[in-house]
C-alpha cells in the first residue's frame, strides 16, 4: 500500500515537464542534481539550530540585553490557590464582578484579595522583555548571516540579473554547493521555528506565523524536489532582507530606545514594501507565471508552485496592512507630540 502511494506521489507528470524523466536528473559527469532525500538533513539541522539558539540566548543575547539596559524582571510569587487557579485556566483570566464575589465567598477571601490574585497571576504569564529580546536577537542574527551568505552566493549568478536564465535549461540544472547550503540552512531554520513555537512567546498573530512557517517549509521543499532552485533562491533573499530590520527594531523597542526603534521600523517598512509588494509580485511572480510559457507547456508542478507563491503574497499583503496601521499610528503620535 505504502509503495503504491509512493509510486503515485512521485509520478513524473506531477513534478516534471512533459518528456522529462527522473533518470534525466541523475548525477553524471561530476554534475550533482537535487534529490528529495537531501531534505532529510533539515530535521537534525533544525534541532542543531535549537541547541545553538539556546547557548546564543544565554551567552550572547542575555549579556547584550543587560548592556543596553534590559534587566531581569523579578516577579512576586502568588499564594497558591487551587480554586482560583482552576478558574483562571478553565474559565477566564479576567473574571467579572459577579465571578469575583462568588470566588471570594468560596475561598473565604475578600473581593480585593481575589482581584489582586488574578492581577498577579496574569502578570506571571506575561512575557518578560528579556525573553522577547532574546528571541528577536536570535532571529536578527540568523537573518543577517543568511542574507549576507545569500548575497555572497548569488551576486555572480546570471539569473539574478536576467530572469530568463531562471528557466534556461530547466529542469536539467545542476545543483551548486552554495545553493545546497543556502536552501538547507534556510529550511532548517523554519523547521526550528515551528518546533519551538510551544516554548516561544505566543503573539497576537500566532496563527499567521504558523501558516507562514508551514507555507515557507512547504514551498521550499516543493521547489527543491521539482528543481526550482534558481527562483527559490530569489524568493528567499527577497524575504530575508527586510526581516533583519524588523528584528533589530524589536530589539531596540524592548530596550526602550524609541527613536532608534522608530527609525529602524521606517527602514524596515520601506524595504518590505519594495521587496515584497513591488519586486516580488512584479518581477518574481512574473518570472514564475509568464516566462515559463516561453520555454515549456504548462504542467502540474509549475501551476502548484505559483499557487504557493500567491499564498505567500497574500500573507505579505496581510502583514503590509498591519505595517501601514503601525506607521499611521506612529506618524500621528509624532504629530500629536509635536503640537
Amino acid at each position: 500500500m505504502f509503495q503504491m502511494f509512493k509510486d503515485w506521489f512521485w509520478l513524473e507528470r506531477f513534478w516534471l515537464p512533459p518528456t522529462i524523466k527522473w533518470s534525466d536528473l541523475e548525477d553524471h559527469d561530476g554534475l550533482v542534481f537535487v534529490k528529495p532525500s537531501h531534505l532529510y538533513m533539515t530535521i537534525p539541522y533544525a534541532f542543531g539550530l535549537i541547541i545553538i539558539r539556546h547557548f546564543f540566548e544565554k551567552f550572547i543575547a542575555s549579556p547584550l540585553a543587560k548592556t543596553i539596559g534590559i534587566k531581569e524582571e523579578i516577579r512576586k510569587k502568588i499564594t497558591p490557590n487551587t480554586v482560583l487557579e482552576h478558574f483562571f485556566k478553565h474559565s477566564t483570566r479576567k473574571p467579572s464582578q459577579t465571578d469575583i464575589y462568588g470566588l471570594a465567598k468560596k475561598c473565604n477571601l475578600t473581593e480585593r484579595q481575589v482581584e489582586r490574585w488574578f492581577r498577579s497571576r496574569r502578570n506571571q504569564d506575561r512575557p518578560c522583555r528579556m525573553k522577547k529580546f532574546q528571541e528577536a536577537c536570535w532571529r536578527f542574527t540568523f537573518y543577517l548571516m543568511i542574507t549576507i551568505a545569500g548575497i555572497a552566493f548569488l551576486y555572480d549568478k546570471p539569473w539574478v540579473y536576467d530572469l530568463w536564465e531562471v528557466w534556461n535549461g530547466y529542469p536539467r540544472q545542476p545543483l551548486l554547493p552554495s545553493q545546497y547550503w543556502y536552501y538547507i540552512l534556510e529550511m532548517s531554520f523554519y523547521w526550528s521555528l515551528l518546533f519551538s513555537l510551544g516554548s516561544d512567546i505566543k503573539r497576537k498573530d500566532f496563527l499567521a506565523h504558523v501558516i507562514h512557517h508551514l507555507a515557507a517549509v512547504s514551498l521550499m521543499s516543493f521547489s527543491w524536489c521539482a528543481n526550482y532552485i534558481r527562483s527559490g533562491t530569489l524568493v528567499m533573499i527577497l524575504h530575508d532582507v527586510a526581516d533583519i530590520w524588523l528584528e533589530s527594531a524589536k530589539m531596540f523597542s524592548y530596550a526602550g530606545w524609541k527613536q532608534t526603534c522608530n527609525t529602524l521600523f521606517f527602514i524596515f517598512s520601506i524595504i518590505f514594501f519594495i521587496s515584497r509588494l513591488i519586486i516580488f509580485p512584479f518581477w518574481i511572480l512574473y518570472c514564475t507565471l509568464i516566462l515559463p510559457l516561453q520555454y515549456l507547456e504548462p504542467f502540474f508542478s509549475c501551476i502548484f508552485l505559483n499557487l504557493q507563491l500567491m499564498v505567500l503574497q497574500v500573507l505579505n499583503l496581510y502583514w503590509g496592512y498591519f505595517i501601514l496601521k503601525m506607521l499611521k499610528r506612529c506618524i500621528f503620535t509624532k504629530l500629536g507630540a509635536g503640537s
